[in-house]
């Protein structure tokens, strides 16, 4: 039979693997081990390309994705034409929710935001609901349910493809 170890060893041995885990944890985090890109990450990545941009590029890639502008501006009662659907699903993302815009993941789960199956979009912080008179959110959702499956993957692909080319 084993001889039970005393508590002065176990402890010792406790410590020690605990050093171990923590050595290698700052190794991983300090040398950059393994194969993650998370320190490659710039909090500032979207701010290569301005968003109030990239909505422009969106549509001209896809000019068949409703544009939804029919929204009057609070500031001046005209329709305020470049308030679009693309621009506010890119502040969405970017901004309320803080998802990086160069993941197909983070574009698809921003999408089930809108399709109601992920997380909650609030009316009181969607963009526009602060500029517009009317809150687009609605109709935001309808026209994202609307789309195919086919036609929201090739939105997702446009977005990532525009936020990872090199400027």
């Amino acid at each position: 039979m084993a001889k039970p170890m005393n508590k002065k060893k176990f402890l010792c041995l406790r410590f020690n693997i605990g050093l171990i885990v923590a050595l290698i944890t700052v190794s991983f985090i300090v040398l950059g081990l393994g194969n993650s890109n998370f320190h490659t990450i710039s909090p500032a990545v979207a701010q290569r390309i301005s968003p109030s941009d990239v909505w422009q590029l969106v549509v001209q890639k896809l000019p068949d994705l409703p544009k939804e502008n029919q929204y009057s501006s609070k500031d001046t009662g005209r329709i305020a034409e470049n308030n679009t659907l693309a621009s506010r699903l890119i502040r969405y993302h970017i901004y309320i929710k803080g998802r990086s815009p160069i993941y197909r993941l983070d574009w698809k789960l921003t999408l089930a935001d809108y399709l109601g199956a992920n997380e909650t979009i609030y009316e009181e912080s969607y963009p526009g609901n602060d500029s517009l008179k009317q809150n687009p959110l609605d109709g935001d959702r309808t026209a994202i349910s609307k789309l195919t499956r086919n036609q929201r993957n090739n939105l997702v692909q446009v977005l990532v493809d525009i936020f990872n080319t090199p400027r």
